[in-house]
């Protein structure tokens, strides 16, 4: 089921990414963005990108969340790092004695 997950999740992306790099460029720095002759095309276009993008974003989110889920449903026991260290001082192993200086 997992691995379903990472490959949905990765194809998702791939598919994020090209959506986004085949979008026009709104503000025009690099002045790749398609003229301004067929504009009515284009912003038809602009519209079906944009909203392609919004859903295929709002996947890769659910995805990514359900991702994580599962993996920490894999964690068999949650503890801190004081806790182990805490253990660690408590355990019945003999310990060096510290020198007083």
């Amino acid at each position: 089921m997992e691995t379903i997950l990472i490959a949905v999740n990765v194809a998702l992306a791939i598919i994020l990414i090209l959506l986004v790099l085949l979008q026009r460029s709104e503000g025009g720095a690099l002045g790749l963005g398609l003229s301004q002759d067929n504009f009515a095309s284009t912003r038809t276009v602009g519209n079906f990108l944009t909203k392609s993008t919004a859903v295929i974003a709002t996947l890769f989110i659910i995805s990514s969340i359900s991702l994580v889920i599962l993996s920490r449903g894999d964690l068999q026991e949650t503890q801190s790092v004081l806790e182990k260290i805490e253990e660690e001082e408590d355990s019945t192993t003999p310990k060096i004695p510290e020198s007083e200086k």
